[in-house]
Parts: structure tokens; sequence; C-alpha cells
């Protein structure tokens, strides 16, 4: 599958989540929308998975890691994997809401399809450094 690249980017084949420790990974598969729109969108996209707190901890989901796996099909769908810190998170059922309203918001997306995994499993070490900081765990 082709891959929106920017600089940093990791691959979340299952061993790195696409937030956090790089940009988000959107999988095109070689898709008709051009370069440039991905790209915009990429941003657009982390920025929108930023505005979504975990509320037992005081950081975004994108910086937590919990963000796996993002899909751009043609027709402007996007599917995101993601996580919880914990299985039984208290906020289980609402999270997956709130990060399909930000991206909703994100300009040009025309469907969200939010799935939750649990393999592999969260772990701290998914984190950003800036979310390392913030939590004082360095």
């Amino acid at each position: 599958m082709r891959e929106a690249t920017e600089p940093e980017r990791v691959d979340t084949e299952g061993e790195t989540p696409a937030g956090g420790n790089g940009m988000a990974l959107i999988e095109t598969g070689g898709s008709a929308l051009p370069q440039e729109e991905i790209e915009r969108m990429t941003a657009d996209l982390i920025s929108a998975l930023k505005t979504v707190y975990d509320p037992e901890i005081p950081v975004d989901i994108y910086e937590l890691g919990l963000i796996y796996k993002v899909e751009l099909d043609d027709d402007r769908v996007i599917k995101l994997d993601m996580t919880l810190t914990a299985p039984g998170c208290p906020v289980a059922g609402e999270m997956p809401g709130w990060v399909e309203n930000a991206v909703r918001g994100v300009e040009g997306v025309a469907d969200v399809e939010i799935r939750m995994v649990f393999d592999p499993p969260w772990t701290p070490e998914r984190m950003s450094e800036e979310a390392q900081v913030a939590l004082n765990w360095w």
C-alpha cells in the first residue's frame, strides 16, 4: 500500500502505533487522491486527534499512542484502528464516539469507521516523548 509520507514517519504494522511516536499513518492503497490532499488531511487528522483526551490521563490520544492505524479510501472514508490504555477503561463506550466526531470535523472526510483493537495491547512505551514529559515519566 502507498503511504502518505512525512518526516519522522513510523510503520504501524503491529509494532508501533500511528500516534505519538511519529506522524499518523494513512494507508491509501494507491489512492487516486492527490498527494497534497493526503498530506493536508494527515496534518488535519493529527490536529483533530490531539483534541481528544483520555479523561484519566492529561494527554491527548495521539501522543498517548492510542491510534494504531488509519486508512483513507478514494471515497474519503477514514477507517481508524485505536485502542485504550486498558480494556476496562471507564470511557471505553464513549471514547470511540469522541474520536469519530473529531475525525468527522476534518475537511474532506466523507465518513468514519472506528475499530477498537486490543492487540497489540497498549503500553506506556507507545507514548511520545511529549507525553512522557507531560506525565513526568522520563
